[in-house]
């Protein structure tokens, strides 16, 4: 089965954190490349979702993030961690796109695609996203097909 959704972190993972709220290197350019890898994405945060409503605004508004962005499925998280039956029924429909590991739902550790921490000092040339998008290619078996493509064309 091939995941067709993909549950995204906020901070430490497209942003700084919701303080600071500064957009990751590469930040537009990887969500219009994983909206083509993805049949739905989704925000699955800590993060209050009136919170990340204004920050997904600011961040289309400053021209960081696609307009859709601001209007992205939420999910409004339970418990201690995240599981991803929460984003489907199905477990295996959705993978997990976050810097913590600890927020990993036990059992669902396959479904985790780690990104590297974005912390301070927020260097200007961090790479996660970079590595984050071959995963997730390599994850849902577009290396080679698609996922070269989308490499191919981020370093026009």
């Amino acid at each position: 089965m091939k995941p067709t959704i993909l549950a995204l972190d906020l901070e430490g993972t497209l942003i700084s954190n919701a303080i600071s709220q500064i957009p990751r290197p590469g930040l537009y350019r990887f969500l219009e490349d994983i909206q083509l890898l993805f049949d739905q994405l989704m925000m699955f945060t800590t993060v209050p979702e009136d919170r990340f409503r204004g920050i997904a605004t600011l961040l289309v508004r400053e021209g960081s993030a696609p307009d859709w962005f601001a209007g992205l499925h939420y999910i409004n998280w339970m418990g201690m961690t995240k599981d991803l039956l929460q984003a489907s029924p199905r477990l295996g429909d959705a993978l997990l796109l976050d810097d913590h590991g600890p927020y990993v739902h036990p059992g669902q550790e396959h479904l985790w695609v780690q990104i590297p921490l974005f912390g301070s000092p927020y260097p200007s040339e961090d790479d996660g996203l970079s590595v984050a998008l071959g995963r997730l290619s390599e994850r849902i078996g577009n290396v080679g097909q698609y996922g070269k493509e989308v490499r191919q064309s981020r370093d026009v």
